[in-house]
C-alpha cells in the first residue's frame, strides 16, 4: 500500500506556498508549485481555494476535505488546518510552513480509521469504495485496499432508508390557559440549575403566555410584538410557554426564522426541551423548502449514470452522507456546506428538486423521501421550527391543509416585512415562463433528463377519462406559446418565437430606451424601470401575451375539476399510491393557475390604469454586462396587507420578537412592518433593554477622513484596522466590487502578518462554512456583504472588531421609491437604514465579557441615524489613526482580559464619546 509520507504535500495561501517532499518543506513560486501539482496527485485541503490561491482554478488532487467527506459522511469539521488537526487530535501547526506536514499527518490518521473496529460509518463504504474506484477518485488507491470487503453483500441506500408511514390526523388542539408560575418554572428547567437569574427573561417569557391564550376575536390573533435587547435570552423565554403549550393542548407550535444559522441554533436547543436526542427528534422537526432537501430520485439518476466525471464522485459522496444523514437537508443540515464547493461547477443543486418537478406518489422512492417524511413528523410534532416564507407559504397554499399554523413565533421579526414582500410578489420573466413550459411539456427534441411532462405523470388519468385526456392535450397545445430554449438569444437578437417572447422583447426594448437616458445601459449592471407609460408595441406585445396565457389557463382549469372529480368517483384504478399522486397533481396545479392567474393581472394593467396597491416595474437582468433574464414584476407596496389577510388573521396566536424590532424607531415602525396596523385590535407590546454595559465595553468609531470613493485608501483602512485589532474583524460591505477590490489589495498583506483573510464572492467557500472558519480563529477576519448583518452569531473573541464600508443607504430602486413616496420621504429612509445599523452593531456583543469596537468609515454618517445604537454606547468621531489607536488598545486590553472602562467624555444625540486615547 502507499505510503502517505511518500506523498507530496501543498499548502498555498496569500502568505505564500509550501510544498514537502522527501522529508523536507520548502517554499515555491507558483509556477513551480503548479508544474509540480501538474505532474503528479498532491495532498491538498480545499482544492478550489488552493487553486485561487496558485491561480490555477482547475487543480485538482488528494483532498484531504473529500476523504474526510468519505469517512465521516455528516460529521462537522472546519475545513482549515487548524479545525483538520483538532478534529483529529493531531497538533495544531504553529506556522504556515508546518502545514504540508500536518497534511500527510492527518492523511495517515484518516486512513487508519478505515481498519479501525471504531469507525462508525464502515456501513455501505466498500460498495462505495469499488465504485469510486471505477470513477477514477484519487484517493481510491490509498481508500480501497484498506477496507476489508464485507460477509454480506452491503445493501443499496434506498433498501436501507427507513419508510415514513402514514398516520391518522392530529385531533384539534384542545383549549388550555397557562399558569404563569408553571411557566416560569419551565424556564427554571430550560435554563438549568445554577443559572444566573434573568428578570429580563422572566419578564418575557410572562409576557410570551398571552398568544397562547384562546382567541377572543374572530380575524384577530393574541399577538405580541417583542423586542428583547441582545443578551435577554428571548429563545427560551419563548420556548419555555410554547413548549408548556404544545404539552397541555397536545398542538404544535411553529418557529419561524429568517436565517439558517438560528435555525441550526434553536434545532440545538430543543434537546433542552428533550434531552433525549431520540425524543427531541420526534417533538421538534425542522422543515425547510423543498429545495433544500436532497431528492432520492435525482440521487438514483445521478448514481446510475446521470453524472459523469468529478459529479459523478460528488454523488457517490452525497449517499454516503444520506445513509447518515439526520433529514436530509443539503443547505443548512448535516452536509458539509464545503463539499459541493470542492466540486465546482459540478455542484449539489441537481441533486435537490428546485423546479417543481416532484411526481409525488408516482416516485420509486416516495415512501422514503425526506421532504415527505419532514411534513408527516411535524403534523405531530410539539415544535416546527421552519422560516418565514415557508409559514407563510403553508398559510397561503400549504398542501397540509391541515397543517396550517395556528400558533407561530416569528423570531428575527424585524425580516418579516422584507420576507412578506417576497413571498407575495410576482415576477413574468423568461426564466419562469420557460419552467412552466418545462413542467408542462416535459422534455423536448433532444434534450435528457428524468423530467415528466402533465402527460406522464398522469397517463392513467389520460387512459380512463377522455376529457382529463384532452385538457392535457389542450393544455400542452397551448405551452407552446410559452418561450423556449434559446429564448434569450433570439429576444436578443430581436426575432422573438410566440407572443410571450415578443413581450420579452418589448420589455428589454423598452428597458433599454429609457436606460439610455440614465446612462446605465452601459454600466454592466441590471437595469430596470417603471411600468408607466407604455408604448404602442409594448400594449400590443402584452395583450397577446395575455391571450396566450388565458388560453393556457382554460385547459389547466379544466384538468384540475377533472382531477377533483376522479377523486371523488375512486375508479377501481384508483389505489392509495395513485389517490396520493392525483392529491399532488392536483396541488402542483392550483399552484400553477395561481401563477398564471397572477401574470395575467399584471398583463392587464399595461395600457391600463395602474393599481395603487402594487409598484409594477420592468426588468433587464445581467451580470458583468450579460444578460441573464428579462421580466415585469409586481410587489404590494404595503406587502404587510397580504401577511395580515393570509397569515395573522387565520392564526390563534402569534409572537413577533426580535432583538431590534423598532429598528431604532418607535412601535409604530413594528406594527406597520409586522402587519399588526391592519388588525381590528391591534397588537401587544413587550420591550426589555439589552443587559449589556455597552457604556463600558463597547464603542462607535466615525472615521471622517476617508474620502468618498477612494478605493485605496478605503482598502488601506480596513488593513490597518484589522492589524490593529490582531485580526477578529467583520467588515461589511454594500457592493460586491468593492469588497472584492479591498479584498484583493490586503489580503496578501495581512497574511504576511499571520492575519488570514477571507471573503464571501472572493473565496470559493459557502457562507456557512466561512462563518464556521472565522468563528474558529480568532485571528481570521471576514469580508461580507448583507448576508453577515443578520444570523452572524460568533461571540467572544473571535469577533472584536466591525467596519461597515459607509452608511447603508439604500439603493435607488423603482420599489425603493415608491415606498418611499408612500411612507414619509426622508423619515422612510431614516428607519430603514437605523435598523440595519443596529443589525450590523448586533454582530459585535453577542454575550456580556465580550467587548469591541464598531468602526464607521464615513464622514457623512449624520447624527440623527445615531439613536440605532443601544443608548449609553459611547460614539466618537475621530480621524482614521485615531482610530486605529483606539482599536489597538481595545484589543490590547481584551487580550490581556483587562475590564477597565473604556471611560468617558461629552455626547452626541444623547450618547456619550468615548475618551480620547
Amino acid at each position: 500500500m502507499i505510503d502517505p509520507a511518500s506523498l507530496p504535500a501543498l499548502h498555498a495561501s496569500h502568505g505564500g506556498i509550501w510544498l514537502r517532499e522527501g522529508g523536507r518543506t520548502q517554499g515555491l513560486a507558483k509556477g513551480q508549485a503548479i508544474g509540480r501539482a501538474a505532474e503528479t496527485p498532491v495532498l491538498l485541503l480545499n482544492a478550489p481555494l488552493t487553486g485561487q490561491r496558485l491561480g490555477y482554478p482547475d487543480l485538482n488532487g488528494l483532498d484531504l476535505l473529500e476523504l474526510w467527506a468519505f469517512l465521516h459522511p455528516a460529521r462537522f469539521l472546519v475545513p482549515t488546518p487548524k479545525g483538520l488537526a483538532q478534529a483529529l487530535g493531531l497538533p495544531v501547526p504553529g506556522a504556515e510552513a508546518d502545514i504540508p506536514a500536518l497534511l500527510q499527518n492527518a492523511t495517515q490518521a484518516l486512513l487508519d480509521r478505515l481498519e479501525s473496529p471504531d469507525w462508525r460509518e464502515r456501513e455501505g463504504a466498500w460498495t462505495s469504495a469499488q465504485t469510486l474506484h471505477r470513477l477514477r477518485w484519487p484517493w481510491s488507491p490509498l481508500v480501497a485496499p484498506r477496507i476489508a470487503k464485507p460477509r454480506e453483500a452491503e445493501r443499496w441506500l434506498f433498501s436501507k432508508l427507513p419508510e415514513w408511514e402514514e398516520a391518522q390526523p392530529r385531533p384539534a388542539p384542545r383549549t388550555v390557559m397557562l399558569d404563569e408560575a408553571q411557566v416560569l418554572d419551565r424556564l427554571d428547567t430550560l435554563t438549568g440549575a445554577g443559572a444566573e437569574a434573568r428578570p429580563g427573561q422572566r419578564a418575557y417569557a410572562t409576557a410570551a403566555i398571552g398568544p397562547f391564550r384562546p382567541r377572543a376575536h374572530r380575524d384577530q390573533p393574541n399577538m405580541l410584538l417583542a423586542e428583547a435587547g441582545t443578551g435577554i435570552g428571548k429563545t427560551l423565554g419563548y420556548l419555555a410557554p410554547a413548549s408548556l403549550w404544545a404539552a397541555q393542548a397536545q398542538g404544535t407550535v411553529w418557529v419561524s426564522t429568517y436565517t439558517k444559522a438560528l435555525q441550526r441554533q434553536l434545532d440545538r436547543e430543543s434537546l433542552r426541551l428533550f434531552p433525549d436526542a431520540a425524543v427531541a427528534a420526534r417533538r421538534v422537526v425542522v422543515r425547510k423548502g423543498r429545495e433544500n432537501y436532497l431528492c432520492l430520485l435525482n440521487l438514483e439518476d445521478a448514481l446510475q449514470g446521470g453524472f459523469s466525471g468529478r459529479a459523478a464522485i460528488l454523488a457517490q459522496l452525497v449517499a454516503r452522507w444520506a445513509a447518515f444523514s439526520k433529514d436530509g437537508d443539503m443547505v443548512g443540515g448535516d452536509l458539509p456546506g464545503w463539499l459541493p464547493t470542492l466540486f465546482r461547477r459540478n455542484g449539489s443543486t441537481a441533486l435537490t428538486d428546485r423546479r417543481g418537478e416532484c411526481i409525488y406518489a408516482g416516485c420509486p422512492h416516495y415512501r422514503k423521501c425526506f421532504i415527505e417524511r419532514s411534513a408527516r413528523a411535524s403534523a405531530d410534532a410539539d415544535i416546527v421550527i421552519a422560516n418565514h416564507a415557508l409559514v407563510m407559504i403553508n398559510a397561503a397554499r400549504g398542501r397540509e391543509t391541515g397543517q396550517r399554523p395556528q400558533r407561530i413565533i416569528f423570531d428575527e421579526g424585524h425580516h418579516l416585512f422584507d420576507a412578506a414582500d417576497s413571498t407575495f410578489s410576482v415576477a413574468l420573466s423568461g426564466q419562469e415562463a420557460i419552467e412552466l413550459r418545462r413542467w408542462i411539456m416535459g422534455p423536448e427534441g433532444g434534450s435528457r433528463g428524468r423530467r415528466r411532462g402533465l402527460s406522464a405523470r398522469l397517463s392513467d388519468l389520460a387512459s380512463y377519462d377522455v376529457e382529463g385526456g384532452e385538457a392535457i392535450r389542450a393544455a400542452a397545445d397551448a405551452a407552446l406559446a410559452l418561450p423556449a430554449d434559446e429564448w434569450l438569444k433570439r429576444v436578443v437578437a430581436d426575432e422573438p418565437f410566440g407572443p410571450l417572447e415578443a413581450l420579452f422583447t418589448a420589455v428589454r426594448g423598452t428597458v433599454f430606451a429609457r436606460a439610455a437616458d440614465t446612462g446605465e445601459a452601459d454600466a454592466g449592471y441590471g437595469l430596470e424601470t417603471e411600468l408607466a407609460a407604455p408604448d404602442g408595441p409594448l400594449v400590443e406585445a402584452a395583450q397577446e401575451a395575455a391571450l396566450a396565457l388565458d388560453a393556457l389557463l382554460r385547459p389547466l382549469t379544466h384538468l384540475s375539476r377533472r382531477l377533483e372529480a376522479v377523486i371523488e368517483d375512486a375508479p377501481d384504478w384508483l389505489d392509495g399510491a395513485a389517490r396520493a399522486r392525483i392529491e399532488g397533481a392536483v396541488a402542483s396545479l392550483g399552484w400553477r393557475r395561481d401563477l398564471i392567474s397572477a401574470w395575467l393581472a399584471l398583463l392587464a394593467r399595461i395600457g391600463g390604469p395602474a393599481d395603487p396597491d402594487y409598484v409594477d416595474w420592468m426588468t433587464v437582468d445581467r451580470v458583468e454586462g450579460r444578460e441573464y433574464d428579462i421580466g415585469i414584476h409586481r410587489h404590494w407596496l404595503d406587502p404587510s396587507r397580504p401577511l395580515a389577510e393570509t397569515v395573522l388573521k387565520p392564526a390563534q396566536g402569534v409572537i413577533v420578537t426580535s432583538a431590534t424590532l423598532k429598528g431604532g424607531g418607535d412601535w409604530g415602525d413594528a406594527e406597520s412592518r409586522s402587519g399588526a396596523v391592519h388588525l381590528p385590535h391591534g397588537a401587544g407590546r413587550f420591550e426589555a433593554g439589552s443587559p449589556f454595559d455597552y457604556a463600558a465595553r463597547a464603542q462607535v468609531l466615525i472615521v471622517t477622513d476617508i474620502k468618498r470613493g477612494d478605493l485605496a485608501a478605503l482598502s488601506g483602512a480596513y488593513g490597518r484596522l484589522i492589524e490593529a485589532a490582531g485580526g477578529g474583524t467583520l467588515g461589511l460591505f454594500t457592493a460586491i466590487r468593492r469588497l472584492r477590490a479591498v479584498h484583493a489589495r490586503i489580503a496578501d498583506r495581512l497574511a504576511r502578518a499571520g492575519l488570514p483573510l477571507y471573503a464571501q464572492h472572493v473565496d470559493p467557500i459557502d457562507t456557512g462554512t466561512l462563518v464556521d472558519i472565522f468563528r474558529d480563529d480568532p485571528r481570521a477576519s471576514l469580508l461580507g456583504t448583507d448576508a453577515l448583518r443578520d444570523g452572524v452569531d460568533v461571540p467572544g473573541h473571535s469577533l472584536r472588531l466591525v467596519v461597515m464600508e459607509g452608511v447603508p443607504w439604500s439603493k435607488p430602486t423603482v420599489l425603493h421609491a415608491a415606498r418611499r413616496l408612500a411612507n414619509g420621504g426622508n423619515a422612510y429612509d431614516d428607519r430603514l437604514i437605523r435598523a440595519r445599523l443596529a443589525q450590523a452593531f448586533g454582530r459585535l456583543i453577542r454575550r456580556a465579557e465580550d467587548k469591541g469596537c464598531f468602526v464607521i468609515l464615513s464622514a457623512a454618517m449624520p447624527s440623527r441615524l445615531l439613536s440605532a445604537f443601544p443608548p449609553g454606547t459611547p460614539i466618537r468621531r475621530v480621524t482614521l489613526d485615531e482610530a486605529i489607536i483606539a482599536v489597538s488598545v481595545a484589543s490590547r486590553r481584551e487580550t490581556l482580559g483587562e475590564t477597565a472602562s473604556l471611560g468617558h467624555q461629552g455626547h452626541e444625540s444623547g450618547h456619550s464619546h468615548l475618551e480620547r486615547e
